[in-house]
């Protein structure tokens, strides 16, 4: 149930009025041109007190959004096991995924002061726990999961997998171990049940047999179910993927080779282009340019195909994010609502599937489904999802920060509520058919009725980066996803930073231990000495 300070949040006029508080006048910025970008050749490690780059400061209502959407996983999480819903308030089973991004939210409630860390410890010791014991095995059911990967959906009770239709899914047991190395780097003290965090994170991520699931190797499928084996689909193309194949190769018990990596950007050329006058590699729903990038600072490292390519891939992000919003300013199908400050196609909730004539022409709409607009494959039936656009807060802020005032200031009585943005609406879609979720809004069209949980991870998790690139630094930190960057040919950027700093660190090392052993060797001279010897740089006594 909501907390008592969410049923006594600010009426919308509130909001409205908080959100044109902070309308200072915003910095202008170039938006990104095609062609290369310079790359930043670090030879030594910055300074011990370098300052990172100032952000622009955030509207108040930023602060808002964020606590809201923090709550949403604070608030719906089960506290007897940790399971966090797919979706909220129709909560029939747990994502394993929105638990990836439950035990990250936690650490920005207790950075934020919304939950002290004794609190979030508890809660995250008793998910990671709860995880590991739950058992794993082929059957079909009364398991977590099998060889290390979990279910897609989980029971919210038990943890088991919750129909026959859920697989076991690469992807998603990504997205939730990228929060369980979060946990493993955050909590960092001394204090046993922080110790015991880092040690069953470890555990965790260890018993994952990645190889596995390469059964057409050196790309790795999708998934499996115990019914009828391995899905037939590999991770080719630009997506989300890209997290998959980093945790695979940072694996210390079961890695996949760096081939992986490169079989897999060879797949890419298909969705490298020009798209809405940006050139970028492309993935149509939005979410392919978010997830892996959550955790992951793009900033500056490239792997081989990106250096070929002349830019890193949080350009690419940023590149995407402004394609999104040109298309939406051209509206080629001429959606209601879309403009330069209400865009962004993602999967989504949606109103239906269903055919209905929208201006004179048979419009196809869907419920849940990958909605985009790119290069390859999209699909846009008029369906905007807040998550598109404010989870690319750290790419794009010169854009992002408008479009997020003007969905609360059109939008904000019936699309922002309890846990921040509810899913999804859609302005176009007003028929007078059965619904399977959400509700008609007189003049305003469809708007969703749940929040869910991997479209506010991204809203939650890019404020925090904006802000001081908190989840950025924290998983710099983790030698797993550095191993993994480095096995996939990432250099420069903080990697390169981070080397030099290891080799001023072992040289550091090796000086104090070479001195250490020139005082022993002193030591030990002395003592082999005659004793006479010994005593000859004693001065005599002076007489009186």
């Amino acid at each position: 149930m909501p907390r008592p300070w969410i049923r006594s949040c600010f009426p919308v006029l509130a909001l409205m009025l908080l959100a044109a508080c902070g309308r200072e006048q915003q910095q202008e910025v170039e938006p990104p041109r095609p062609g290369p970008i310079e790359e930043v050749m670090v030879t030594a490690p910055p300074p011990p007190d370098a300052a990172p780059p100032a952000q622009e400061p955030l509207p108040p209502l930023f602060r808002d959004i964020e606590k809201r959407t923090f709550q949403f996983f604070w608030d719906t999480t089960d506290e007897r096991n940790g399971m966090t819903p797919d979706r909220f308030p129709s909560r029939p089973f747990a994502s394993v995924a929105a638990i990836g991004f439950a035990l990250t939210a936690y650490p920005v409630g207790i950075e934020n002061g919304w939950i002290g860390r004794r609190q979030a410890v508890d809660r995250t010791l008793l998910t990671l726990e709860f995880l590991l014991e739950s058992p794993q095995g082929p059957e079909e059911t009364g398991t977590i999961g099998h060889r290390g990967f979990f279910y897609h959906f989980l029971d919210m009770r038990s943890g088991h997998r919750y129909e026959p239709w859920v697989e076991l899914s690469s992807v998603d047991t990504g997205l939730m171990m990228l929060g369980v190395l979060f946990a493993q780097s955050y909590y960092d003290g001394d204090d046993p049940r922080e110790q015991r965090i880092r040690e069953v994170a470890e555990e965790l991520y260890r018993r994952i047999e990645w190889p596995w699931l390469q059964q057409r190797p050196p790309l790795i499928s999708m998934g499996w179910y115990p019914e009828r084996g391995f899905i037939e689909h590999d991770w080719t193309g630009y997506d989300e993927a890209m997290l998959v194949y980093i945790l695979a190769l940072g694996s210390p018990t079961y890695p996949v080779e760096p081939e992986a990596w490169t079989t897999w950007t060879q797949t890419y050329d298909d969705s490298w282009g020009i798209f809405q006058g940006q050139e970028y590699l492309s993935f149509a729903p939005h979410f392919g340019h978010q997830y892996s990038h959550a955790w992951i600072d793009f900033r500056g490292i490239r792997d081989a195909y990106m250096r070929g390519r002349g830019i890193d891939y949080f350009e690419n992000s940023r590149r995407a994010t402004y394609a999104q919003r040109s298309y939406a300013i051209e509206n080629p199908m001429g959606w209601k609502g879309y403009g330069a400050d209400i865009w962004g196609l993602t999967a989504s909730d949606g109103p239906q599937r269903t055919d209905q004539v929208y201006e004179g022409t048979l419009r196809g709409f869907r419920h849940y489904s990958a909605r985009g607009a790119g290069i390859a494959v999209a699909f846009d039936d008029g369906t905007i999802a807040p998550t598109a656009a404010i989870g690319s807060l750290p790419y794009a802020p010169e854009i992002v920060i408008p479009a997020t005032r003007a969905l609360v200031e059109q939008y904000g009585e019936y699309l922002f509520s309890s846990y921040g943005f509810l899913d999804s609406f859609n302005p176009s879609f007003d028929y007078d058919i059965p619904l399977k979720t959400g509700r008609i809004v007189p003049d305003k069209g469809w708007v969703a009725s749940d929040y869910i949980g991997i479209d506010q991870g991204p809203i939650l998790i890019g404020i925090a980066n904006y802000r001081n690139d908190f989840v950025w630094d924290v998983m710099k930190r983790n030698p797993h996803i550095r191993r993994g960057l480095e096995r996939a040919g990432f250099t420069g950027g903080w990697l390169a930073e981070l080397q030099a700093q290891d080799e001023a660190e072992a040289l550091d090392r090796a000086a104090d231990e070479a001195g250490a052993a020139d005082a022993t060797d002193e030591v030990d001279d002395a003592a082999e000495a005659p004793e006479a010897d010994r005593t000859s740089t004693v001065a005599p006594p002076r007489g009186g």
